[in-house]
């Protein structure tokens, strides 16, 4: 009996396929045929990347000294008694400014003095003290022996804090810990001289002084220098918060809105645009001169440094770091366990949370974007990125009121509690929860 060609091809390469399927289940997948070179030159990259990318995350400045120089912040620190301008830059200010002191940087002979309060707060001098030997997070001195010339920030001025351990503000580095409390606005508006902004955005001395000092603590407007945009139509400044670095692998989209980019497109965007490093960006949607009017002007989607590139070889490592932050986890006594446990079942059943927050990453592990409507608000914010929507933010830290989650939730701080976000989906989904399982639900936001 003669048998048809193609379908005995299409027979024997189904067994084969099955076979190979069967083999490789049986051994390939429970066999590794790595070599004891290739592991530990796999385990040596992980942890050349882990060292380079801490070492980037918290001491790089990308060059920005370069520009923060020309805008002589160095100077309003330091003070006139110290070779700078104006009355400078208290410990106490700064710490008032939300600036953070990492105490296991504090040279030996500083330390026992900080502990015992003997070291004047009330001194600009020890301001420069403290920079100098590397103690303020996220703010890198460079120094001509004794005078402060410039001043460099990394991303650890807003993706770090500190546990407080001495005091408030002092203490061990929390990498990755968004920094609720710095008014980076404030901080950039004590520089003498502004006219790099006041060029770029088209607007007076006064007014950019006026808009920065708007943002307050935790806030920061990423978007500004690309749409000119200062205010919400509402009246209130654009500003968004600082979000946190950690909890990334995993993670589709990087910022509070949607289409900008992955964790790496995003550190490329501030290192270069916001942070004013020397680097190479390129992003030609920001020609876009209706969207963005400044960026297109100043050709911001083109930019190329003047010398070396002090970014882009730096962003695998960086990347490397991030992903490998831990979210923290809930301290003892933070939820209720019992009804967390009752909370889990509303957040997977009737509240239908895990249909956009799919645990354990609790975000859409896929395209994880929504436009204004499908959430309930409004898409000021969402209008400004590329494609009009929002990240479904992964779930993090929810328990944190003091850091982590400090000035609110949602990309502008709106919703004050937990419970404003609970009742706000209640009612736009019409999930019809009862005050109980709220209470529940939220429980168990804690413990994620």
């Amino acid at each position: 009996m003669s048998r048809h060609p193609l379908k005995f091809a299409f027979g024997a390469a189904t067994v084969l396929l099955a076979g190979g399927s069967l083999l490789y289940s049986c051994t390939t997948a429970k066999v590794d045929t790595s070599t004891p070179e290739s592991k530990r030159a796999i385990n040596a990259h992980a942890e050349q990347m882990l060292n380079e990318g801490r070492e980037i995350f918290r001491f790089d400045t990308f060059g920005s000294e370069a520009f923060w120089a020309k805008t002589r912040l160095h100077d309003a620190i330091a003070g006139e008694k110290n070779g700078g301008v104006g009355a400078g830059l208290t410990p106490n200010q700064a710490l008032k400014l939300g600036l953070k002191v990492d105490l296991q940087k504090a040279p030996k002979a500083l330390l026992p003095l900080l502990q015992l309060g003997s070291v004047s707060l009330n001194d600009p001098k020890t301001t420069l003290g403290l920079l100098k030997a590397d103690t303020v997070i996220g703010v890198k001195g460079f120094f001509e022996g004794e005078r402060l010339r410039a001043i460099g920030i990394t991303c650890a001025l807003c993706h770090s804090t500190v546990d407080d351990s001495l005091r408030e503000g002092i203490g061990g580095r929390l990498d990755g810990w968004p920094n609720r409390d710095l008014d980076i606005g404030a901080i950039v508006a004590l520089a003498p001289d502004l006219s790099a902004f006041t060029q770029l955005l088209q607007v007076n001395d006064a007014t950019v002084r006026k808009v920065l000092t708007s943002w307050g603590p935790g806030k920061y407007d990423a978007e500004l220098v690309v749409d000119g945009k200062a205010l919400r139509p509402d009246g209130k400044p654009a500003a968004t918060l600082n979000p946190a670095a950690y909890g990334l692998a995993g993670v589709n989209n990087h910022t509070w809105t949607g289409g900008w980019g992955t964790v790496t497109y995003w550190n490329a965007y501030v290192a270069i645009t916001q942070m004013h490093g020397q680097g190479t960006f390129f992003d030609p949607r920001l020609d876009d001169a209706k969207k963005y009017p400044v960026a297109a002007r100043a050709r911001t989607g083109h930019l190329q440094p003047q010398g070396e590139d002090k970014v882009t070889a730096k962003l695998p490592a960086l990347h490397f770091y991030q992903l490998s932050l831990p979210i923290p986890k809930p301290l003892p006594g933070s939820f209720d366990k019992a009804a967390a446990e009752r909370g889990q079942r509303v957040f997977n059943g009737k509240a239908r949370c895990a249909s956009c927050h799919v645990p354990p990453i609790f975000t859409e592990p896929w395209w994880n974007l929504h436009t204004a409507q499908e959430i309930g608000i409004d898409d000021f914010q969402s209008s400004r990125s590329p494609d009009g929507r929002y990240r479904t933010a992964p779930l993090r830290a929810l328990w944190d009121m003091k850091k982590s989650h400090k000035g609110g939730f949602y990309h502008d701080g709106r919703f004050a509690t937990l419970a404003d976000v609970v009742n706000h989906y209640d009612r736009h989904f019409a999930t019809r929860l009862s005050e109980q399982e709220k209470a529940d639900l939220i429980e168990y936001l804690k413990s994620i």
